[in-house]
């Protein structure tokens, strides 16, 4: 009879669910068919739902808790029946062969790992848990740094318990599933000591936009579950797919150090089993991986992917003795990778309060309401249905009043904690690792919560004025003219990434390097010429950690246009480097102290004139280090380059020679320079330009106010400013066909063929190569130039 009371991971697989559990036959399914793939899974075996059913039949149980879970008909509330039933099953007594059967197994798995008595995680796997029509993470209990029989068989009989939380119970009539008919297995399995390294979670498919090309990695020191229970904020990592193949790239997109101000570790002898500990200050400014191993677990999720057909949810630990990482449990994704790709909304905000606080956004939308601060469950029959809820952290406790939240707010917790993955199961928009939400915001305050800014969510004071649209982008025509996508902010790229656009044709760098690196990059270089101590202390702060402080820079911007160029891979991505203005340098940390004042910063030491520059020379290389390493060492060969506001053929030549001293040779390794039209010297030059870059990009704002001599700014002009007056529509014209002329490809960004159908039925008669625009307008502008090209034939 042992022998139908325990499975051995290796002798179960998918088809086992019915009698090992979701989880068990995951784990078993990995062992028998990944271990050659060099995929890792600690070893251990499956407590069938075989013996569960044992152990309620030994005791009487069943009558007991059919009887019981009768009264949920309005005799008894959740709470009193879900009571009874636990104490009934802790009083319960082992059958003979069942604790015989576990015991020895125990004993083998022990023997298996070489010591007397295994450290083990006795993990609850009930058969309609994760299953990929529903899987609310954390329904039953899991125990850690279970040593000994006695403890074993514990630990066991409280996972049966489990079956009967008040959140179980409540899971199971949600969803209408029969209590009886759901039986609870168990994992036990060894131990990885990553109480001495680090653990976390891992999606293979982005969770918050269902981008299916990278892998989303959340990491924390210690063991994971500070990282599923939301208990802290861990590192987060991306890493791109599609170039995970050529082990000669580093495809890492997206690296953020967390607070990480706890770990939970091995508790001491006659303690608890584990507890958490505050961290060092090394370990919370230090990342929990290295690229190396975030490469490896990248590799690993894709591998599980593949093996199971879809997006998936992976736990992996690091073994602070060996260095190895494992994959301690895997389970289908459930949100994201069922979204429909039909219609996507956008909410754009017109007017808003002062920024309350900030953190991970989780869904894509904007909700106002009133705060309602709850930080003890017990307090939950407080809740207000359509409120905001405040909290610091959630657990399963928490999901009734989950589902009557307008939106939900939480001081801790990363995107793979259980207040994120509830929140995305639910559709309701959140904002997790606030860090001070619940001292910060006060109750009964009306504020907007927006997740629909990129990666980052904001609490706004008071009820913000939202715009929505929808765009059906199954129903976007085919078009001659390639329509493109500007892009300027890496948290927000991928939300764009089911848009059939035809790449990016402006990708701003000067506002990755204002939002994202935020350090004039002379400050770095040249650290000891500054005068200012505050600005002096931000840049010590923010490049610790940097063995060369330019290195930082190099850093956070290649990894900020990463993200930009990956959202539309293989197609082409034009990134036009830096174009600030004096007076927008100088607001860079450090910036004062390297900038002129200029009494007209538009037309004075902007674009390409600042690349040769002994002023600015040093800055530009890092520029070129960053798109170097972006095309080389990551694998993005897509991105083109872009100058800006180059006045004359002798200044371009000069600029292509700064970049080929920085390694950016155009042509090399296939490496596209393109030139920003703006200035009438390159229309009525273009034969020139034409000859030393491969294209030209319209920049119709500067071209109309350049051509037309208006302050684009001054509203008192504003009436005169217009993109279709007859002058620029013939500077367009002409440079058009002076690029065709020369073999050149002209493009042209900007908001006119999305406001004006009639412009861009001009350009398309013009023959112009790509048009584009700001992703709300792009289905608008296929449209109008469809139908322009429609005509036309």
């Amino acid at each position: 009879m042992a022998r139908c009371y325990i499975r051995w991971f290796e002798d179960i697989g998918a088809d086992d669910v019915a009698s090992v559990g979701g989880k068990n036959a995951s784990l078993g399914e990995m062992v028998r068919n990944l271990g050659r793939y060099d995929i890792k899974v600690p070893p251990g075996f499956a407590i069938t739902a075989d013996g569960y059913r044992h152990f309620l039949s030994a005791n009487k149980l069943e009558t007991v808790i059919a009887s019981r879970l009768a009264e949920l008909d309005g005799k008894a509330s959740v709470a009193e029946v879900g009571s009874a039933l636990r104490a009934g099953v802790l009083k319960a007594e082992w059958p003979e062969d069942l604790s015989a059967a576990i015991c020895q197994a125990y004993r083998d798995l022990s023997q298996r790992s070489g010591l007397d008595e295994a450290d083990v995680a006795v993990r609850s796997s009930a058969t309609a848990e994760d299953l990929p029509d529903a899987s609310f993470a954390g329904q039953q209990e899991t125990f850690l740094n279970v040593c000994g029989e006695a403890a074993v068989l514990d630990a066991c009989r409280r996972c049966f318990a489990s079956l009967f939380t008040d959140r179980a119970i409540s899971y199971r009539e949600a969803k209408e599933f029969d209590h009886l008919k759901v039986a609870l297995a168990i994992g036990v399995q060894e131990m990885v000591r990553s109480d001495l390294a680090g653990a976390g979670v891992m999606f293979s498919i982005d969770t918050e936009t269902g981008f299916d090309r990278v892998v989303l990695i959340d990491a924390a020191w210690g063991l994971g579950e500070t990282v599923v229970q939301g208990t802290i904020d861990p590192d987060e990592y991306q890493v791109f797919k599609p170039l995970l193949a050529d082990a000669a790239l580093n495809p890492i997109v997206h690296k953020r150090c967390g607070g990480k101000a706890l770990k939970m570790i091995y508790a001491e002898e006659g303690e608890r089993s584990t507890r958490n500990v505050p961290t060092s200050p090394a370990e919370r400014s230090a990342y929990v991986l290295t690229d190396a191993e975030i490469l490896q677990l990248a590799r690993s999720a894709c591998i599980i992917e593949r093996h199971y057909r879809g997006p998936m949810d992976i736990e992996w630990a690091k073994d602070g003795r060996s260095g190895q990482l494992f994959v301690v449990q895997a389970r289908p994704e459930t949100v994201q990778s069922r979204a429909q790709a039909g219609v996507q909304r956008t909410y754009k905000i017109v007017r808003k309060g002062r920024k309350l606080v900030f953190g991970l956004s989780i869904g894509g939308s904007v909700v106002s309401g009133p705060v309602c601060i709850i930080r003890d469950p017990k307090n939950i029959d407080r809740f207000i249905s359509g409120g905001v809820l405040v909290t610091t952290t959630t657990n399963p406790d928490w999901v009734p009043i989950m589902k009557r939240a307008a939106a939900i707010v939480t001081d801790r917790g990363g995107r793979t904690s259980h207040a994120a993955i509830v929140s995305r199961e639910l559709g309701v928009p959140a904002i997790v690792g606030t860090g001070d939400a619940t001292e910060v915001l006060q109750q009964e305050q009306y504020v907007t919560v927006s997740c629909a800014e990129g990666d980052e969510g904001f609490v706004y004071e008071g009820i913000a004025e939202v715009v929505t649209e929808e765009m059906d982008v199954t129903a976007v025509p085919n078009t001659r003219t390639k329509i493109m996508l500007n892009l300027a902010n890496p948290a927000a790229a991928f939300r764009w990434w089911r848009l059939p656009a035809d790449g990016v044709g402006l990708a701003r760098m000067e506002f990755v390097i204002a939002n994202h690196v935020k350090v004039h990059p002379m400050a770095l270089v040249h650290f000891d010429r500054l005068t200012h101590g505050k600005a002096m202390t931000a840049i010590a702060e923010l490049t610790r950690g940097y063995e060369h402080k330019a290195d930082y820079f190099v850093d956070r911007l290649s990894l900020g246009l990463a993200r930009i160029a990956a959202a539309l891979y293989p197609k082409p991505v034009i990134v036009r480097m830096s174009d600030f203005k004096t007076n927008e340098y100088a607001n860079l940390i450090g910036g004062a102290d390297f900038e002129p004042k200029e009494e007209n910063p538009m037309l004075g030491f902007r674009g390409a004139s600042r690349y040769y520059s002994p002023e600015y020379r040093d800055g530009f290389a890092l520029e070129c280090r960053a798109i170097r390493r972006l095309r080389e060492e990551m694998g993005f060969t897509n991105v083109v380059v872009m100058i800006p506001f180059c006045r004359t053929p002798d200044e371009a030549g000069r600029v292509l020679e700064v970049m080929a001293e920085n390694g950016l040779a155009s042509g090399q390794n296939g490496l596209e320079v393109y030139v920003m039209c703006e200035i009438p010297s390159n229309v009525i030059l273009a034969a020139d330009f034409a000859e030393r870059f491969d294209g030209f990009s319209i920049g119709s704002n500067d071209l109309t106010q350049l051509t037309l001599g208006v302050d684009r700014d001054s509203e008192l002009l504003a009436s005169v400013f217009d993109e279709q007056n007859e002058a620029v529509k013939w500077m367009i014209r002409s440079v058009i066909q002076a690029a065709h002329k020369a073999g050149a490809k002209v493009g042209l960004c900007g908001e006119a063929p999305s406001n004006h159908p009639e412009f861009a039925e001009f350009l398309v008669e013009c023959g112009i190569d790509s048009i584009s625009v700001v992703p709300d307008g792009f289905v608008r502008v296929k449209k109008h130039v469809a139908e322009a090209e429609s005509r036309r034939n």
